[in-house]
């Protein structure tokens, strides 16, 4: 499978996800675990992100060192620390970006769609690290990674999402990647007001996986194998102002963990906030700082996939 730019998770396919990022990030792992490698000696990343960033720009920033390459050029805050601030548009920074010699251009916007259009301009590869409201490819390759490694399978998984999932980008991605497997069942979790998008539900009703949609998490904690737990979109506007501090109905706390398999998993794409309560950590089933730690590894095979390819 060519992959020149990673844009959106429905790009992907099953085949590749299990014979080679999943193979690939096993050996990165070690990679990491020994120290680091010379796999991108003389390769050269730009991370450029419109939308301030903890884990997905330092996760690729240190994945593209331990490989041995360089990130030549980084900005956190793009909409205000660069000519973006007096109207420069996408398509004149990526031209801008590429003629200073980068292999690859992480690039987080806070615009749907602006990856793809920066994709249309770019010489080099395009990672797609979250535009907008639209989709967040990288963190759902990082996270069908974390259930396999986790569970030991996707197949025949029953996940609830819980929480902003009309304009969480994650959950949108990963919705997109279960779809490559059978036997899937998902539990869209939230109020009315923030309910999955039906793109999304007619990609899964076309893709014959199973849904369904519930306002009380704990209706359906005791079937799942995975609570996907996400946060409010609060820079987006906060449309579960009036919900977001309810124990048990969109949190994840120990009347929940109470409820759920002992073999499951609680999940997160973090930053969290209210929506998973601290006593939940000392859990072998809180998994979300495991699936953070995976991004890292996850991120050094799609820095050396796309710039070798």
């Amino acid at each position: 499978m060519e992959i020149k730019h990673i844009l959106e998770a429905q790009q992907f396919n099953r085949d590749w996800l299990e014979n080679e990022l999943f193979p690939d990030t096993e050996k990165m792992r070690e990679v990491a675990d020994s120290g680091g490698s010379n796999l991108l000696k003389g390769r050269r990343v730009i991370t450029f992100f419109y939308e301030p960033s903890t884990r997905t720009r330092a996760s690729f920033e240190i994945a593209t060192k331990l490989l041995g390459g360089d990130v030549i050029f980084s900005t956190e805050n793009a909409k205000e620390f660069s000519s973006a601030a007096r109207g420069e548009s996408i398509e004149d920074t990526v031209r801008v970006l590429c003629g200073f010699g980068p292999h690859a251009i992480v690039l987080r916007s806070d615009e749907e769609g602006m990856a793809k259009r920066a994709a249309d301009y770019s010489s080099v590869p395009i990672i797609n690290a979250g535009d907008g409201t639209g989709q967040h490819p990288t963190q759902a390759l990082l996270d069908i990674y974390t259930i396999k490694k986790e569970l030991g399978e996707v197949d025949g998984i029953e996940i609830a999402m819980v929480g902003d999932l009309a304009r969480g980008r994650t959950v949108r991605s990963l919705s997109y990647l279960l779809g490559k497997f059978s036997g899937v069942k998902i539990y869209f979790v939230s109020p009315e007001v923030a309910r999955m998008r039906d793109d999304i539900k007619d990609y899964l009703r076309k893709h014959n996986v199973e849904f369904t949609e519930s306002h009380d998490l704990r209706e359906v904690a005791s079937k799942v194998d995975v609570v996907y737990q996400t946060r409010t979109q609060k820079e987006r506007g906060n449309l579960l102002e009036r919900y977001e501090n309810i124990p048990g109905f969109y949190i994840v706390n120990k009347e929940v963990l109470g409820l759920m398999k002992e073999r499951s998993i609680v999940m997160h794409p973090l930053p969290r906030n209210s929506e998973i309560s601290p006593e939940v950590d000392p859990d072998p089933r809180a998994a979300y700082f495991r699936q953070a730690q995976n991004g890292l590894y996850v991120h050094m095979a799609l820095l050396h996939y796309v710039t070798s390819s």
